[in-house]
């Protein structure tokens, strides 16, 4: 079995509209921020109908959480309209509540159509393999194949994260979706540490994702290469803000993401 695709299978919760998202591991390690989105998103799209998909999703992180330990998610029918519904998910551990996010969606209609890059500058086959931009004890590395290269050429640092899993794929575009936004969350708040020739590899900064947003425009294809460039725009007050694209290799932008995250100096 994959482990990843096994991260999001959801098991029925005791409650209505109650679900069970499975441990990622380590024990004793702090749970990874991707899964929560991933595992949010995957228990909203249980309450909705097969003809609407996600057009957006926003999540604020309240606390950290156990990464050996399983995760209640609830999620509320905010709103159900003939072609778009609503949700909000709260997700937690042991009562505590750990992370609260709302959920668009929407039944797919015709209209003008826009978003497209150029072809890439590197051929991610020609790239080393690096993995993350640091340690992911909680993430399947072995199923997921992850090439960073940061630039700063222009005067702006940019991430280039090429990523595609490795393993076989059922032919259902949430899944694929699922996947994509687990994977995009690693590390996604980094570049506005290296900006100014930090990292969060090097952990000179108490950092951490503190509001994630995407917003979904094309179907992504999680087991062909995905190319998600990021840059961050803006930090202040020990916070930093970081967007990007989420692109296909076809070049069509599949999703604008943006993270704000803790940045600030140890004491």
């Amino acid at each position: 079995m994959s482990r990843l695709l096994d991260l999001l299978e959801l098991r029925s919760g005791t409650e209505a509209d109650g679900w069970v998202g499975p441990a990622s591991g380590p024990a004793g390690k702090r749970a990874y921020g991707g899964q929560f989105v991933a595992q949010s998103l995957a228990a909203a799209c249980r309450t909705v109908d097969g003809d609407r998909l996600p057009t957006n999703l926003h999540l604020q992180f309240l606390r950290g959480g156990e990464a050996g330990d399983d995760v209640d998610y609830t999620v509320a029918r905010v709103f159900d309209g003939r072609t778009s519904s609503a949700r909000r998910v709260e997700s937690r551990q042991q009562t505590r509540l750990l992370t609260t996010a709302t959920v668009s969606f929407a039944v797919p209609t015709r209209g003008p159509e826009h978003g497209r890059r150029l072809p890439a500058l590197y051929d991610p086959e020609s790239l080393p393999r690096t993995g993350p931009a640091g340690p992911a004890p909680s993430m399947p590395l072995e199923e997921l194949d992850i090439r960073i290269v940061d630039d700063s050429s222009s005067g702006e640092f940019v991430r280039r994260l090429w990523w595609r899993a490795t393993v076989p794929l059922p032919d259902d575009p949430i899944v694929h979706t699922l996947i994509a936004v687990y994977v995009c969350d690693v590390y996604m708040i980094d570049p506005a540490l290296q900006v100014h020739g930090h990292s969060m590899r090097a952990r000179t900064h108490r950092s951490g994702t503190t509001d994630s947003s995407i917003w979904f425009h094309q179907p992504v294809f999680a087991d062909q290469w995905n190319l998600l460039e990021t840059t961050s725009p803006a930090a202040a007050r020990g916070r930093g803000v970081v967007t990007g694209n989420l692109i296909r290799a076809d070049g069509v932008i599949v999703a604008t993401l943006a993270q704000e995250g803790l940045i600030a100096e140890r004491d």
